[in-house]
């Protein structure tokens, strides 16, 4: 078969805002309707260069149903030439010139070859490479010891999510659940391996739904911290439990119900929780509380997880999975939600001095706290070093495969495109075509 190069959608067409929240949200139906509307590509076109039946284009079209796959996302985001960063993914080969050469470029035109060696060019990589490497052999019969080896795998792995996005992790974090849960299905142990287990399965898919969350997917998000939640109470494990509560709570659209998810959270907590945990879930509860514009409870929140850190005995076990909260993260917490609440003489010291503790290596993270400071600048009036940060986190959002600083950078944006007539905030502006 001769390889036919892709359509790729028109700059002005990925420029659209309509097309840039369908392609944020993964909801392809409105990316083919507007790629017939507004480009006239014909949906026989499209269902050729994405590899999708034509009548099942046409019933995405109509809102019938969503791409879910991981793998259909990349071919569909490659056929059409949508640059990584518009659905979560890391840049693109074609987008750095990267492609081997018997693949298609735009400059040197078609090349003979077979449509499924391109796939599979589009669909390698780290995440689709990494969840089969090193996976220890299962046991006929789980012991205690084969369950630590895989948490310890697990606390590997997590490492990942601190230079990468949802968009890479996804599919590591997701069969690594998955892996999981074959073995509890397939193979006998005593009652306490058993649990065990159930509590590596919670935290695993607390682990993927992060990830999911990250990259853009919330329904699948939700689902496996639903799962995660079944997974740790079926366990007895509080803790987790509670974070389950934590991790559905801080990606809850409606802000009143979010901080009664997050409240939720912090009933599990009990004398033998450790005070990792604790610092990690009253620091949930502050940020639900302060999108939900509740200044009194965000404080009260705040205390008990400063109050929690600086009881933390060195020689106490903490959960890998709350290990990274620590006085710079809260302190960071504490200025996004001091920001969210309109109090930037508070937000903007308490967020100055953690950042500059920050390493710009933790690019995702990094840039979406300086998106905070941003709004805490501008809050204050103060729109030329609104803008200088916003630069910044621009930055180190270029190429992160995470939805996430985009959408918050955006609303700096919306915000800062008040005061374009200041030359600083000219430039940020025309840097994005915003």
């Amino acid at each position: 078969m001769t390889y036919q190069p892709p359509t790729g959608l028109p700059r002005e067409l990925l420029d659209d805002e309509e097309m840039q929240r369908a392609l944020t949200s993964h909801d392809f139906g409105t990316v083919f309707r507007l790629a017939r509307s507004r480009a006239e590509i014909s949906y026989s076109k499209i269902a050729a260069e994405c590899d999708i039946k034509p009548i099942r284009v046409g019933t995405l079209a109509r809102g019938e149903g969503r791409i879910s796959s991981f793998e259909k996302v990349v071919e569909i985001a490659d056929a059409l030439r949508v640059p990584g960063h518009m659905v979560g993914l890391a840049p693109r080969p074609w987008e750095t010139d990267e492609l081997p050469a018997h693949t298609h470029s735009r400059e040197n035109g078609p090349r003979n070859v077979r449509r499924r060696t391109v796939l599979q060019v589009a669909t390698t990589g780290l995440a689709a490479a990494l969840p089969a490497l090193h996976r220890p052999q299962t046991p006929k019969r789980i012991t205690t010891q084969y369950v630590d080896l895989l948490r310890a795998r697990t606390a590997r792995l997590r490492r990942l999510d601190d230079v990468l996005g949802g968009g890479d992790t996804y599919r590591v974090y997701l069969s690594e659940y998955q892996s999981t849960k074959a073995v509890l299905r397939a193979t006998s142990a005593t009652d306490d391996t058993h649990r065990r287990l159930l509590s590596l399965l919670a935290e695993q898919a607390q682990q993927a739904g992060w990830a999911a969350f990250d990259g853009g997917r919330p329904a699948d998000a939700g689902s496996l911290y639903e799962e995660s939640m079944a997974a740790a109470r079926e366990a007895g494990d509080d803790d987790l439990l509670g974070n389950s509560y934590a991790f559905l709570a801080y990606q809850t659209a409606d802000r009143g119900r979010a901080a009664e998810i997050a409240a939720r959270s912090t009933t599990t907590i009990t004398g033998a929780t450790p005070a990792g945990v604790r610092a990690l879930l009253h620091e949930r509860m502050a940020w639900a509380c302060a999108v939900a514009q509740r200044p009194t409870e965000t404080e009260r929140a705040l205390d008990a997880a400063r109050k929690a850190l600086e009881e933390q005995d060195q020689r106490e076990p903490q959960p890998d999975w709350a290990a990274w909260v620590d006085r710079t993260e809260l302190d960071i917490m504490s200025g996004r939600c001091w920001a969210e609440l309109r109090r930037p003489l508070r937000a903007v010291p308490v967020l100055s001095d953690a950042l500059a503790r920050y390493d710009d290596t933790h690019a995702r993270d990094k840039a979406l706290y300086l998106s905070w400071l941003a709004i805490a600048y501008l809050t204050a009036g103060e729109v030329e070093e609104a803008a200088k940060v916003t630069a910044h986190a621009l930055d180190l959002s270029i190429g992160v495969a995470s939805v996430r600083p985009r959408k918050r950078l955006d609303h700096v944006l919306a915000q800062l495109g008040k005061h374009r007539a200041l030359p600083v905030v000219r430039d940020v502006l025309e840097r994005t075509d915003a």
